[in-house]
């Protein structure tokens, strides 16, 4: 299929030269210290679209064996989520 692009895995699809472009001239900054201006205005666009105060993005996929194996109850024990009606699937 031409012109398909396989999004499985960092490692299947590879950057192209304007990509790589992109993300050399990036202005970064540490998102845990709320310090990277991509992250922030992602996270604000997303509360503005949502109607919320706040926003917090939180990739998915496999973090490092210190990482919390279950996220969301780490940051609902943090006071970052509201207590919501629990879904059983």
């Amino acid at each position: 299929m031409k012109g398909f692009i396989d999004l499985r895995s960092d490692t299947v699809t590879q950057p192209t030269p304007a990509m790589r472009k992109a993300m050399a001239e990036a202005e970064v900054g540490d998102d845990v210290f709320g310090e990277d201006p991509t992250v922030n205005t992602l996270q604000e666009k997303v509360a503005n679209l949502l109607g919320k105060e706040k926003a917090i993005f939180v990739p998915r996929g496999r973090w490092p064996i210190n990482f919390p194996s279950n996220l969301i109850p780490s940051l609902a024990m943090r006071g970052l989520l509201k207590p919501r009606p629990m879904l059983s699937i």
